[in-house]
């Protein structure tokens, strides 16, 4: 009888660890062995050390069988992993792993050297002469942090694990193989015409699974509802232990009162219909073309009385459990009891033994690169030594042959003494003018060295005495200036533009400071106060942060308009020495009119946004005329950078002069007024003050001084980046006009 080596599907599940042993044998797939080991507390559980009971788990599994030395397939929870699937552009197949990383870039929310990801063609992709023409590609990803937590167990019991899959997944591949095998052999997929899709439910202990798939697609969604919600809504409703609970709702036929039982888990019922109902709505909005024929439920929940029947009845499908696997063989499995009884919870282990065994449509694996590369090198080592052994002989024996020629040339020296010692005299001559010559070359080279170093020296002070010269004229350029909304540049009446409602800022002191390390102004604190006036100030421009995969140390990136945060929730703070300049100052513009847009956002709209986009012109040279050259350098050029509001206050009450105010006319309308009138009660009477709310604030920036010389030369080397990357961009097209 034909047969295959034997391969492993292992789930560690809430509340048992399942392993289903399957081979192949005369073409069919065979379960040949299984195991279903309960623990003694659902690992969820608050009091429950789960790393101990799972650990307990496989020993008794490694007790129970001999053969787990084989490939061992694994699964992780659906929400402890990332399963995304897009269309790519018509592109050439070797070209498909490129555009995959550009995705995996967009959809992975962290950076990929922390994640472990893979990615394969779907069935159906339709790819003619080297180009994938209609096809969907499949990215799945997991923290490498998770991966090493869900293999540790493994580890610790000196399991070697060879595939890790997600579980929605592997339930995936368990259906295609044992339900839509025909239409997969078929290879025949119509994206206009797909054939009807059935949605799988899989029912765990704290969260669901369900997948929406016709063969060829898929499409799954993890849901926060399971057989413990159940449990729990007894425990809570009828005062029972999570130990009663539990043996009540496996047994709520038998209970005293059972229609008591299902009322008290009603609601439950409801969430999950609710949460399936809402999953299959959002399906068929990004599927339009979609139709649902069934709906496969599986998990040991489904054994709870009623819960199909109610499925079935609120969501308007034919609900049927998953109480066998139609190209499952091997009675000698499937016969046994407790294998029957606990058969819709091995669905997993079924697709982790199809994948084994290379039947499995997805046969992407999160198991990490270094563990493979680790094992390649392990297996590798027999024929590794075995070369080396022959290297080693081999120069051994070419070692032996060197041997005997130098001894031949030296009998040949002794007698033609004459002819060597020439050729012995040359070499050593040319060695000592070689000598002679390097070492007049290192001694010019340290002295050009020691010239470079003077010269940068001595030109770096001539441009660091204008450097404050220059941050003066660079903030107060950054200062906003609103005297261009005024008539004829001054300040109308208060009449015609109210105090509250000027935009003018008021800066009152500026002070600096140098810090050798700006990790010291950059405390956990400041942090946290920079992160959150980047988020207001975000929520009050509308702009949003730039990746940039150019991106080194610094945290900004330069775009037309100006510089803004690349990343400032992970930002860690400016590096090395520098300054910070810090500006006291007030504003008025504190109207109601203006809320929102008033006291704090209004120094975040303006000043902060500033800060982030001004630029200045500075004097770079002079021409041969002795004019003098002109260039415009943004705030991050000029080594500006971290504007912030150090305090976010209100504005409080003050009083300031009336321009309007004209004491001779108030005390000839005091003389004129009658007695027992107040002249201050006439509404033309200009007061002496006027009362608004004045709105104080401090404001910090960032200096990393930057001379003049490196500020040209990084201008430079900008502008022959961007010739370059334009003729590039011209020659690609025409090339492309060409072909």
């Amino acid at each position: 009888m034909a047969g295959s080596q034997g391969v492993w599907g292992i789930e560690v599940g809430q509340t048992a660890l399942k392993a289903l042993r399957c081979s192949i044998q005369d073409g069919e797939v065979v379960a040949d062995a299984f195991d279903y080991i309960e623990y003694p507390k659902i690992l969820s559980q608050p009091e429950a050390a789960a790393e101990e009971l799972v650990a307990d788990a496989l020993q008794t599994l490694l007790e129970r069988n001999d053969s787990i030395n084989e490939k061992v397939c694994i699964s992780v929870p659906g929400q402890s992993g990332l399963a995304k699937f897009f269309k790519p552009p018509p592109v050439e197949v070797k070209k498909v792993s490129d555009i995959v990383r550009y995705e995996a870039r967009q959809q992975i929310p962290f950076d990929l050297a922390d994640v472990i990801w893979d990615f394969q063609m779907m069935p159906g992709s339709m790819v003619e002469e080297g180009y994938a023409l209609e096809s969907e590609v499949g990215l799945f990803a997991m923290k490498r942090e998770q991966a090493y937590r869900q293999l540790e167990p493994f580890s610790e019991a000196n399991i070697e694990v060879d595939v890790v899959q997600l579980a929605p997944l592997s339930i995936y591949n368990m259906v295609a193989y044992d339900r839509m095998h025909e239409r997969l052999e078929a290879d025949i997929f119509d994206p206009d015409s797909p054939p009807p899709a059935s949605v799988v439910l899989s029912i765990g202990t704290d969260s669901s699974d369900l997948i929406v798939t016709n063969g060829f697609r898929i499409w799954q969604r993890s849901m926060p509802i399971g057989g413990n919600h159940f449990t729990r809504q007894l425990t809570k409703d009828l005062k029972l232990t999570f130990g009663k609970a539990e043996h009540l709702k496996r047994n709520a036929r038998e209970a005293v009162d059972p229609k008591l039982v299902f009322q008290t888990m009603r609601p439950v019922f409801n969430d999950l219909v609710t949460e399936v109902q809402r999953s299959i709505g959002f399906f068929r909005s990004i599927d339009k073309k979609a139709e649902i024929g069934e709906l496969l439920i599986t998990g040991n929940t489904v054994k709870m009385p009623g819960l199909a029947a109610y499925l079935g009845k609120n969501l308007g499908f034919d609900v049927h459990v998953m109480d066998r696997f139609n190209r499952l063989q091997g009675d000698d499995v499937l016969a046994i009891p407790t294998f029957r009884d606990n058969l819709p919870t091995y669905a997993v282990c079924y697709g982790l033994c199809l994948q084994g065994l290379g039947l499995a449509q997805v046969h992407a694996s999160l198991v990490p690169r270094e563990i493979l590369t680790e094992r390649m090198i392990r297996a590798k080592k027999p024929w590794t030594l075995a070369g080396l052994a022959a290297l080693l002989l081999g120069m051994s024996t070419n070692y032996a042959f060197t041997e005997k020629s130098w001894e031949k040339a030296q009998d040949d020296l002794k007698v033609e003494n004459v002819t060597w010692g020439q050729a012995l005299q040359a070499v050593s001559s040319m060695q000592s003018h070689s000598s002679d010559h390097t070492s007049k070359d290192d001694e010019l080279k340290a002295k050009l060295d020691y010239l470079n170093v003077m010269g940068r020296e001595v030109s770096g002070n001539s441009e660091r005495r204008l450097k404050w010269l220059e941050i003066a004229k660079v903030i107060n350029s950054a200062i906003p200036d609103f005297t261009d909304e005024y008539p004829d540049g001054k300040p109308p009446s208060p009449k015609e533009l109210p105090i509250d409602e000027r935009k003018d800022f008021h800066i009152t002191q500026m002070e600096t400071k140098h810090y050798e390390d700006l990790k010291e102004w950059f405390t956990e604190k400041q942090a946290k106060r920079y992160k959150e006036e980047m988020r207001n100030w975000v929520k009050i421009t509308g702009r949003q942060p730039v990746e940039d995969d150019a991106a080194t140390t610094t945290t900004t990136t330069t775009t037309e308009e100006g510089w803004v945060p690349e990343d400032f929730e992970t930002d860690t703070g400016p590096e090395g020495a520098g300054w910070v300049i810090e500006l006291r100052g007030y504003h008025y513009y504190t109207s109601p009119k203006n809320i929102g847009r008033e006291g704090s956002n209004h120094i975040r709209k303006y000043l902060t946004t500033s800060f982030i986009d001004t630029t200045v012109e500075l004097p770079i040279g002079k021409d041969e005329n002795g004019t003098p050259i002109m260039e415009t350098f943004n705030m991050s050029e000029m080594g500006v950078t971290y504007p912030m509001l150090l305090d976010d206050t209100r504005p409080a009450p003050t009083t300031v002069p009336n321009p309007d105010y004209d004491p001779a006319a108030a005390q000839e309308a005091r003389m004129n007024s009658e007695p027992g009138s107040n002249p201050l009660d006439d509404p033309d009477f200009e007061p002496p003050q006027l009362e608004v709310k004045k709105q104080e604030f401090t404001f910090q920036v960032v200096w990393q001084e930057k001379v003049l010389s490196e500020r040209v030369a990084a201008k430079e080397a900008a502008r022959k980046k961007a010739e370059e990357e334009a003729q590039q961009q011209a020659a690609n097209g025409s090339v492309a006009t060409v072909q």
